[in-house]
């Protein structure tokens, strides 16, 4: 097993050396910070997690609080968190509060038992609702860094990791039009959510700005104890739009499905656009075109913030670093259900 004396051995430098460097002090130069790290890439080596926590009083552990693991979305993100935590030496904690502020304020307080360096969280539909983030704002007094994803609060000062959700749609009805489209519907079930109220607002702005109206009947409105394929099924019977937005990725898989069955070509007479993860656009036939959410980059950017924040802390280092907010740029997948 390669160890830190084996590299400094080889390096000829010290063992102190060769530790700062791989944790980026700024006490080596960048030129060995360099040669320490591709070495230590070269021979794989592993830090020891536990002698690293009784020597720093670390953990190396990172806890994530997430919403819904079953959702494919935050199953990316978790990816992107898992990859880049290993990368940086830390490992981690999920856990699932299944929408639910009572399950979410009891995550905080496990994780702020000592258990982990620093979390990464995204609120319950409940926390959002509610619009109480008490124990959220109690969770950033405790000295332990948090990085907010995804659903976000301007309440809470920490690191954020978005993607624009009104650009985004804004931008689809804009390309839409010059495809020669003229009556877009938007179907949404999470108009509950912010990240579902973003989309439906730039939905609305964007059918001004192009149209210069909008037409409330254009959005269709999904409750949770609604069908969904029957509500899409009579939304395109009703209105005969030209193109749909759905703001989540199975809506907009259900409408192609529908549209088929009543005979409607896609994508001649018929766009559909859908705002998710690409593997699901799989499950339609034409393919869905996507507005991509680029699960895992959301993940592993959110893992960079909170390590340099917990870096900041236990190294003393710009202890008054401003926060930030960092946006995530979607990309358009295009498939077969628009043109």
């Amino acid at each position: 097993m390669i160890t830190l004396k084996k590299l400094a051995e080889e390096l000829n430098v010290s063992i102190s050396t060769v530790s700062k460097a791989l944790n980026d002090s700024t006490e080596i130069s960048t030129e060995t910070i360099n040669k320490v790290k591709n070495l230590a890439e070269k021979y794989n080596y592993r830090p020891n997690k536990a002698a690293l926590s009784l020597k720093s009083n670390r953990t190396l552990t990172i806890g994530v609080v997430i919403p819904d693991i079953l959702n494919r979305f935050y199953s990316k993100v978790l990816s992107g968190i898992h990859d880049s935590a290993d990368k940086n030496g830390y490992d981690v904690i999920t856990i699932t509060t299944n929408e639910s502020m009572l399950k979410e304020i009891d995550s905080l307080q496990i994780l702020s038992r000592g258990t982990v360096d620093g979390v990464i969280i995204a609120m319950s539909e409940e926390t959002l609702n509610k619009n109480d983030y008490s124990h959220i704002k109690e969770f950033t007094m405790k000295q332990t860094p948090i990085v907010m994803f995804d659903r976000v609060t301007d309440k809470i000062n920490c690191d954020k990791v978005i993607i624009d959700d009104f650009d985004a749609i804004y931008n689809e009805v804009k390309s839409l039009k010059a495809l020669g489209r003229k009556k877009i519907g938007f179907i949404t079930t999470i108009n509950d959510l912010n990240v579902g109220k973003f989309r439906a607002n730039g939905f609305r702005k964007a059918s001004f700005d192009f149209f210069n109206k909008f037409d409330k009947n254009l959005i269709l409105r999904i409750s949770k104890n609604h069908d969904k394929h029957q509500e899409i099924e009579k939304f395109i019977k009703k209105n005969k739009p030209d193109a749909i937005i759905s703001a989540d990725i199975i809506c907009g898989v259900i409408s192609i499905n529908i549209a088929r069955n009543l005979n409607i070509k896609i994508p001649e007479n018929l766009s559909v656009v859908g705002f998710g993860d690409k593997t699901i656009s799989e499950y339609s036939f034409p393919k869905l075109t996507t507005i991509y959410q680029h699960g895992k980059e959301i993940g592993n950017r959110s893992v960079e913030l909170l390590v340099d924040r917990m870096n900041s802390k236990w190294y003393g280092l710009n202890k008054n670093l401003n926060t930030y907010t960092t946006d995530i740029i979607p990309t358009l997948t295009i498939g077969g259900s628009s043109k």
